[in-house]
């Protein structure tokens, strides 16, 4: 556990700011603030442990204290000085008790007292509440630029609308902390209701083709980065990749970015509708997909799994970490996105995760929602400057490039870092380094757009003679030219 104050010092054990790596910001982990806690209140439960045990030595020792009284008469001062000693004894026993019982206390207070701040700024986020004047976290807990700034828009959009609908501001901002962030689910399925908006509702998705072909395989978080770029370079494809996985077979899932383009209009699963599915509908008809390439490639109930994926693609991935007909087929290890708004998606438990977001790109930051900050799930911000490209190469911004986010990955796996260094390490566990491996690419068609309903034509009316009067000379009144 990470200390304020140096081993032996004695100062209380406390809670560290998420450490910087040069340019990377590290949340999560075994260095994250909700690990800590944790570690916080694993020690105050083993401190309590060798109170009981220090108990029972007391204990111990009063009862033999006790028992060597009828033998003081024998030898008066060999007993005395034997019941003295064991009195002692039991005495340092009690001193030592004490003071580990003032210890554990003492954690628990340190913890309580942390997790009502965390409580607290939580709250004032989510009012819209920050700054010096609130006690706000300053740098490194702030995540300045391009992403933090959408991710509170978006998280603070019922509180803005409210404002938009003439409620005064400090209501608004009560009424916005009790709805909480904006439920992105919700309004993408509401979306899709609306007239016109109907394409985005999940169609199925199915498999069209396949090549299979053997491969020298970078299985780095780099390398694996760079293969999703590979992927996203024809339409509508996925790959997936057979490694050894040492005692049990293992296999990785590469799933690329939004597409556009290429395939006939709506039939391409990772076109700006995939967005939608993704985030609205929970991958629902991509992951149907994904577990069949994954049964037509080889792989078998119970086999190792690790999910990649850049953009869209590592929503789709990262839903994959809670999809429960994926989960009970096989054992999904560890999943890597890029680029990828997944805050709100909660994984199974054990299951490990790596977020590669910039402070500059826009994109992760559009679901409203902090990625959490737990020991399975690491999150590095990379905070490098940019080059701002030419108009019509700028796309979703420089922050966004897949491979800004693969030369931060490879920074991941260089650091020395102990929390990134525990991510990569579970990373490699699973898949090894790399070398020669059997990919499988997948051509992935949705199935095609409804064709719009016809208008029914407008039946005939009545036919009229020349000469007969019309309609407008039945509402009371006589006809034109006709006296009253």
């Amino acid at each position: 556990m990470a200390e304020s104050s140096p081993a032996g010092s004695g100062g209380s054990p406390g809670v560290s700011a998420p450490p910087r790596d040069g340019s990377l910001l590290i949340r999560g982990g075994i260095g994250g603030v909700s690990f800590q806690f944790e570690e916080l209140l694993a020690g105050a439960a083993a401190l309590d442990g060798l109170v009981r045990q220090l108990q029972m030595v007391e204990v111990e020792a009063d009862t033999v204290r006790r028992a060597l009284f009828p033998y003081q008469s024998d030898s008066y001062t060999s007993g005395s000085n034997a019941i003295i000693a064991v009195g002692e004894a039991g005495r340092d026993v009690g001193r030592v008790r004490s003071q580990l019982q003032r210890i554990g206390d003492d954690v628990r207070a340190s913890h309580r007292e942390y997790e009502y701040a965390e409580a607290r700024n939580a709250l004032l986020l989510r009012m819209g509440l920050h700054g010096s004047e609130y006690g706000a976290a300053p740098e490194p807990f702030a995540l300045p630029g391009v992403r933090g700034t959408v991710e509170g828009w978006v998280a603070m959009a019922p509180r803005n609308l409210a404002v938009l609908l003439g409620l005064p501001w400090p209501l608004a901002a009560v009424a916005s902390a009790l709805a909480g962030p904006a439920d992105i689910r919700r309004l993408v399925r509401d979306a899709s209701e609306a007239p016109g908006l109907v394409f985005l509702k999940p169609r199925p998705v199915s498999i069209v083709g396949r090549e299979r072909f053997t491969a020298d395989v970078d299985l780095s978080p780099a390398g694996l980065l760079r293969r999703a770029g590979a992927v996203g370079e024809q339409g509508g494809r996925i790959e997936v990749i057979e490694v050894d996985g040492g005692s049990r077979p293992a296999w990785v899932v590469i799933i690329p970015g939004t597409q556009q383009g290429a395939l006939p209009e709506g039939t391409n699963p990772f076109d700006p509708a995939g967005i939608a599915e993704a985030l609205g509908y929970d991958s629902a008809s991509t992951a149907q997909a994904i577990r069949e390439a994954l049964r037509q490639a080889g792989a078998e109930a119970g086999d190792q799994l690790v999910a990649v994926g850049y953009s869209q693609g590592g929503i789709h991935a990262m839903n994959l970490s809670k999809d429960r007909a994926v989960l009970a087929e096989y054992d999904l290890k560890f999943v890597l996105t890029a680029g990828s708004p997944v805050g709100g998606i909660r994984p199974a438990p054990g299951i490990r995760s790596l977020h590669l977001e910039h402070e500059q790109d826009w994109v992760p930051g559009a679901d409203g929602l902090a990625n959490p900050d737990t020991r399975d799930r690491v999150t590095v911000t990379l905070t490098n400057p940019l080059a701002v490209p030419p108009p019509q190469d700028f796309g979703l911004g420089p922050g966004h490039r897949l491979e800004n986010y693969a030369d931060g990955a490879a920074l991941v796996s260089a650091s020395r870092d102990n929390t990134l260094k525990d991510s990569t390490a579970a990373l490699a566990a699973v898949v090894g380094t790399g070398g020669a491996a059997t990919v499988t690419r997948f051509s992935l068609r949705r199935e095609a757009r409804p064709a719009p309903r016809a208008t029914p034509a407008t039946p005939p009316g009545p036919q009229r003679s020349p000469g007969a009067p019309s309609d407008r000379g039945r509402e009371g009144s006589s006809p034109r030219g006709t006296p009253g």
